[in-house]
């Protein structure tokens, strides 16, 4: 049964007011004395003190807690190429689950930029406005050349989700599977079905995990990506295996790990028979999977199986990384986010799954019972928990890595996580309702 209908849909986009955000004051402008602090001439003081420290933005603007959500529409969703208008629904989306689940400021901005250059230069120009640039729905291969441009060039935060929130997520997926089924990193064997931005990101990240770079088998649209093709990528270059396979089906063979960020009804159940005991199979392709969760538990019932859908188990969705990795990075006024914080956010994910599930996440969920096990390896993207977990582990690794500009108290900051969350969120209430929501 559908949860919505097109016109649902198109009416919650239009309705009361058009589109999804809102901006608003934090300050008061009831009188006199109030506008001359808002703007002249009480305004030239925040500007020189900020003239004479750069870094006095952080205190006396918005910057500290927004984020730039950028795109120029060329692979948004399971849309394609659609244009930089059409990608601003999805865009506001975003910054709308960056408000509600971390209390992060977003300015939506579509880019008619297709040349990877030029939204560079764009992009660039920006900084002094925001503390994280979150990249979005750009396609493959130039949005890696735009985020290892951006990050070099930037001294802020530059993340592209589309990358790196796959990567994390299954990551984290990864390290409960094989803690469940009792195998160790450097033994594990991975095939990747897609050679895209996901994919790409997922691979780096599992070799710094420990997988052996030729552990892991690699396809794309022609087929298995070897050290005989001429035709790669220079991503793509990163994982041309000596070891040839004919097939994905012969490369599943024995394998412990299947990822796929490709297309639907790739993988069938025959491939996965041959998996060995216990595999981690992640089909992410959505809305219509690889190969479907109850396909799987037909013919091996002993996988840990994940999709991208949220009607199945052990959903790998990208909310539960994004919107925490950029409040913790926020936070320590974090110079980009690394590998190290990636990994601390996909650690801090993966134990908060063996934690007891709080009874107003088993409600939200249909009342089912969770419980660490080969169905519940993720936590549920409403668990409050997150903000906690992951952006006080992210904070830390900054800290720790010397990324970060600002020191902040670790033992108190969880705390204050969950207050600051749960006051944003009561104002959230309180708005929807003044507008009959």
């Amino acid at each position: 049964m559908s949860l919505y209908t097109k016109q649902a849909a198109l009416d919650y986009h239009s309705n009361v007011r058009p589109g999804k955000l809102e901006v608003l004051p934090i300050k008061p402008c009831r009188d006199q004395r109030d506008l001359c602090l808002a703007y002249t001439p009480g305004v030239a003081d925040a500007c020189l003190a900020i003239k004479e420290e750069a870094d006095a933005s952080y205190a006396y603007t918005g910057r500290g807690n927004l984020v730039a959500v950028i795109s120029n529409g060329t692979a948004v969703l399971g849309l394609g190429n659609i244009g930089a208008a059409a990608s601003k629904p999805v865009m506001e989306g975003k910054a709308v689950l960056f408000k509600t689940f971390a209390d992060v400021d977003v300015f939506d901005i579509e880019l008619a930029a297709s040349d990877p250059d030029q939204f560079c230069d764009i992009v660039k120009a920006m900084e002094p406005t925001f503390g994280g640039i979150n990249l979005e729905d750009i396609k493959s291969p130039e949005c890696f050349y735009i985020e290892e441009r951006l990050k070099k060039e930037m001294n802020i935060p530059v993340f592209h989700d589309d990358q790196h929130g796959t990567a994390i997520l299954s990551a984290a997926g990864l390290m409960n599977g094989l803690e469940i089924s009792g195998r160790k990193i450097e033994d594990v064997r991975i095939v990747i079905l897609g050679a895209g931005a996901a994919a790409i990101a997922s691979a780096r990240l599992y070799r710094s995990m420990g997988v052996a770079p030729d552990h892991i088998a690699m396809f794309d649209s022609k087929g298995h990506i070897n050290l005989s093709r001429t035709d790669l990528t220079k991503e793509k270059k990163e994982f041309a295996a000596r070891r040839e396979f004919a097939s994905l089906g012969e490369a599943l063979k024995g394998a412990d790990m299947f990822l796929g960020c490709s297309a639907p009804n790739t993988v069938t159940q025959d491939m996965v028979k041959g998996m060995a005991k216990t595999p981690v199979i992640f089909a992410c392709a959505n809305p219509v999977s690889e190969i479907s969760y109850t396909a799987v538990k037909e013919v091996r019932p002993d996988a840990i199986m994940g999709t991208g859908r949220s009607d199945t188990p052990n959903q790998v969705n990208n909310v539960l990384g994004f919107p925490f990795i950029f409040r913790g990075a926020l936070d320590v006024q974090a110079r980009t986010i690394n590998d190290a914080m990636k990994l601390a956010a996909a650690r801090a994910i993966a134990n908060l799954a063996k934690e007891p599930v709080p009874d107003y996440v088993t409600e939200a969920y249909g009342g089912k019972k969770l419980e660490y096990g080969p169905e519940y390896i993720l936590p549920k993207a409403l668990d409050r928990r997150l903000i906690e977990w992951v952006s006080s582990a992210v904070a830390d690794a900054a800290i720790a890595t010397g990324v970060a500009r600002r020191k902040i108290q670790l033992s108190t900051y969880p705390g204050a996580l969950k207050a600051r969350i749960e006051a944003s969120q009561a104002r959230t209430e309180l708005l929807l309702k003044s507008y009959g929501w």
